[in-house]
């Protein structure tokens, strides 16, 4: 088994409304190894995203521990989890969230001036990166003169700038068509063969099929997991079925 590189322990999640709270996560203990692309499935209001946001830290828990690389991350103060953010996490959200007035090489580098004063080192990682997600010809394009899956390939170069320990997806396809889903999940396939840990929200099936474990919530808790072997485009068939059949089995 691979090392843990990320682990929540007893995590509880209430919302409260007036007098009424909801439990939404429910004293779990979840685990997410080091290299895996893992993803995160159930119902809508399972508590799908709840997790994703509380294990990057951008959400809080109501109680339980998060750590990461073996450090409690859960109880940091805001200035210090702001630079785990930015030195050991990577985000891609379903909307790309790229500023409007700057650049598609601007896009990604300027996440990387954050953190590293070498802005040669940075430049030339933006370079690599953009030649990896195909968007060397766009670089000097703005937002508003690309596709919805130019500009998520974008979003994925820039969650890759810092070198993060893992990648987070909150539905990263669910704005996409059905050709620019097949990229950006080709994009993100190729970057965990190389070793890139990826925890992935989705509610598709195809690209669940990506992973290599599968984590289904119900009611809060996790209900099962779906471990698959590595990506091989030619199994894909064989894959989705067997995410299908599992989460079926699941009420999903």
């Amino acid at each position: 088994m691979n090392e843990i590189v990320l682990e929540g322990n007893g995590l509880c999640k209430t919302f409260t409304n007036g007098q009424v709270s909801t439990n939404v996560i429910r004293n779990m203990d979840v685990a997410i190894y080091k290299g895996d692309f893992t993803v995160i499935m159930g119902t809508s209001g399972a508590g799908k995203s709840t997790l994703l946001y509380m294990l990057s830290g951008i959400d809080t828990v109501t109680s339980g521990e998060i750590l990461l690389n073996n450090k409690r991350i859960d109880q940091l103060k805001e200035k210090e989890m702001t630079t785990i953010r930015r030195e050991d996490i990577g985000f891609i959200f379903q909307e790309p969230n790229l500023l409007d007035d700057f650049t598609v090489f601007e896009n990604i580098a300027m996440t990387g001036y954050l953190m590293n004063k070498d802005r040669k080192a940075v430049n030339e990682l933006t370079n690599t990166l953009l030649e990896e997600v195909d968007m060397m010809d766009h670089q000097d394009k703005y937002p508003s003169q690309l596709s919805g899956g130019q500009k998520q390939r974008v979003a994925v170069a820039r969650s890759l700038i810092n070198q993060p320990g893992v990648v987070f997806a909150d539905e990263p396809t669910g704005a996409l068509n059905a050709t620019q889903s097949e990229a950006a999940l080709d994009l993100l396939t190729a970057v965990h063969m190389k070793g890139q840990t990826i925890l992935m929200v989705t509610h598709d099936i195809r690209a669940a099929s990506r992973a290599n474990r599968l984590l289904y919530i119900k009611d809060g808790k996790i209900d099962g997991i779906l471990q698959l072997d590595q990506f091989d485009s030619g199994s894909l068939k064989d894959r989705e079925k067997q995410v299908f059949d599992f989460v079926m089995s699941k009420g999903w």
